[in-house]
């Protein structure tokens, strides 16, 4: 992994190709590589929240319904939270890595 950290808004982030995303996160440049989250059992491609949330609920993560603007999950019996957009299109790869470092084994990111 890597890129260059952004600070901005009291949030830091990773931006992994620092030619082809602006500091506000949206894409430029024709040639960009898109990044996807694989469940690795099953070798499938999270195309949607929908399989997402199939695949976290058999791990054991339940949703929280506080935020209407996020989609959150936690497991009981740890600290960990993982929110996301509502919006799958604002799905980013900062998020996935999120899912991969909570999930270890089950996901990973790969270049489409």
């Amino acid at each position: 992994m890597s890129g260059v950290w952004v600070f901005k808004n009291g949030v830091v982030r990773l931006v992994e190709n620092p030619g082809a995303d602006s500091l506000d996160g949206s894409r430029q440049g024709s040639n960009t590589r898109r990044k996807v989250l694989v469940h690795t059992p099953s070798n499938e491609v999270i195309t949607s929240y929908a399989v997402l949330e199939r695949k976290l609920s058999s791990l054991g993560w339940e949703r929280y319904y506080d935020d209407p603007d996020l989609l959150q999950f936690h497991i009981r019996s740890t600290v960990h939270l993982i929110s996301l957009p509502k919006d799958f299109n604002k799905f980013k790869s900062m998020h996935m890595y999120d899912i991969v470092v909570k999930n270890r084994n089950m996901f990973e990111v790969r270049d489409m």
